[in-house]
């Protein structure tokens, strides 16, 4: 896993209680029968979950922040790609010759041809439609037939370039403006350099992608909806829940995790006794597991359906013992075809009923601090 688990401070200030402080709030818990809480009720409107002004307004906050697109090992040397739409914009990602990360919007400058698809390497991109070639930076480096265009000014036509920039293992992309590093304040370290990617997987829910967001942060609905999947690994709103700016870490425990109170406080470690959710504001997530770490991030397609972009990591050793891609593989599949599908299926049904009369909002409680955290946050953006 990456330097967060083991460590309270991180390159951008940002605290977060280390492993013993973790596992310490954790135990009072149990003992206690009690969970961490927040102090605010949100009552967030219904209709902001299908109405198409509310969908337009989230998309075009999200293109004017800084978003995590991929994992920086999704792109592990100089030509690597990504190709897909975020927030409804079809952009290319690519590490470059001099081995930065840089976004375009993947349009030809011809014609509008997407020069990309999917994932790969290259040294060079040719539009498929009139194979106008660009360099990895986005310069127009060819024309076939260049005599017939001859106001066209090759330094004035490259790619259309977005902000990009690496922090902590993840490649962020920021579409209207340019990522500064005020923005960057609480991305943390989430992947660590020898961390490596061993799956990619796409997939679309009839759910609006709030819906989504927040069935990963809140562990009050575990025994309910996860009782044979979960429930029998895991415990019942049993939470640990940290807020830093509009992101949050929502700590879930497993059973398990009574094993560590024969071990002395210091040497105590949190690897394969909990499960670590971090949002990253506003449609992201970074999940750490026993064996594996993913991140998703959640690409609005319409104000009721969502495309879950997901990149899986294998996790560093535990115990001094590395963790193998099949090890990481089998762990990734035993959480989406447990709980996870569980969740989908939760945010599917709450779709159906936000256009019905049922309800004027959806209320969060002290339990789902992250929660309440994540919409006074949209909330606040969408109002400036």
């Amino acid at each position: 896993m990456s330097d967060l688990g083991s460590s309270s401070s991180v390159t951008t200030g940002t605290q977060l209680l280390n492993d013993q402080q973790v596992i310490e709030r954790i135990f009072q818990h149990i003992d206690r029968g009690s969970t961490d809480l927040g102090d605010t009720v949100w009552r967030e409107p219904v209709e902001h979950y299908h109405t198409q002004q509310r969908f337009d307004d989230e998309i075009a906050l999200l293109r004017s922040l800084a978003v995590p697109f991929c994992p920086s090992a999704a792109l592990p040397k100089k030509g690597s790609y990504i190709a897909r739409k975020a927030s409804g914009t079809p952009l290319l990602v690519v590490r470059s010759s001099d081995g930065e990360v840089r976004a375009f919007i993947n349009a030809c400058r011809h014609r509008g041809m997407q020069v990309a698809e999917g994932e790969g390497c290259s040294r060079a991109f040719v539009c498929p439609y009139h194979a106008w070639t660009y360099n990895l930076d986005g310069k127009l480096k060819g024309i076939p037939g260049a005599e017939g265009f001859p106001d066209v000014d090759a330094d004035q036509h490259g790619l259309v370039e977005v902000s990009a920039t690496e922090k902590g293992g993840i490649v962020y992309v920021r579409q209207e403006g340019q990522i500064t590093a005020d923005s960057m304040e609480h991305c943390l370290d989430y992947f660590a350099p020898q961390q490596k990617m061993f799956q990619q997987t796409e997939l679309s829910d009839q759910a609006n992608w709030k819906l989504l967001t927040e069935t990963l942060l809140e562990g009050y609905h575990i025994k309910s909806l996860h009782r044979n999947t979960f429930y029998p690994y895991g415990l019942d709103n049993v939470n640990l829940v940290e807020t830093f700016g509009a992101n949050s870490r929502v700590i879930f425990p497993f059973r398990r995790i009574e094993k560590l109170r024969d071990i002395e406080a210091s040497k105590r470690r949190l690897e394969g006794a909990v499960t670590s959710v971090y949002h990253l504001f506003p449609n992201a997530s970074v999940s750490v597991l026993s064996k594996h770490s993913n991140l998703t991030i959640m690409e609005p397609l319409s104000p009721s359906s969502t495309r879950l972009v997901s990149y899986f990591m294998v996790n560093r050793q535990i115990d001094g013992v590395d963790i193998s891609h099949a090890q990481a593989q089998r762990d990734a599949e035993f959480v989406q075809s447990s709980g996870q599908d569980e969740d989908r299926e939760a945010a599917r049904a709450i779709q159906q009923t936000v256009t019905t009369a049922a309800n004027t909002h959806l209320t969060f409680g002290y339990f789902e601090k992250a929660i309440v955290n994540f919409h006074q946050h949209l909330a606040k953006h969408l109002e400036t």
